[in-house]
């Protein structure tokens, strides 16, 4: 394989990659904790979009309850988006671990 060759497949892997950034930024997934209490959607670019509290998690004699609520909900809904990134990512590098692309 030629320079020129090699430079034109990091071409078409590039465009790939923005598109696939793309498409991840469309994608959504959503946790839900305390049996329903809190809700987190994100996006595949680990953008936050919503969050939903029910009004009985909200009590103000126990804040602390509801911040380790939208804390776990937030971590949850993360981990999940990192995932769907990754099987993403490995449909387009076949499986390859590319350190700094996810």
């Amino acid at each position: 394989m030629n320079l020129d060759q090699m430079m034109k497949q990091a071409q078409q892997f590039q465009e790939k990659l923005v598109e696939l950034q793309d498409e991840l930024a469309q994608k959504e997934v959503t946790s839900t904790v305390g049996g329903g209490m809190v809700t987190v959607t994100v996006n595949g670019k680990n953008e936050v979009l919503d969050l939903k509290i029910e009004k009985e998690a909200i009590d103000p004699q126990e804040p602390e309850m509801l911040q380790d609520l939208i804390v776990a909900a937030v971590n949850d809904a993360l981990k999940k988006a990192q995932e769907m990134s990754k099987a993403e990512m490995g449909k387009l590098t076949g499986g390859m671990n590319i350190p700094g692309l996810f």
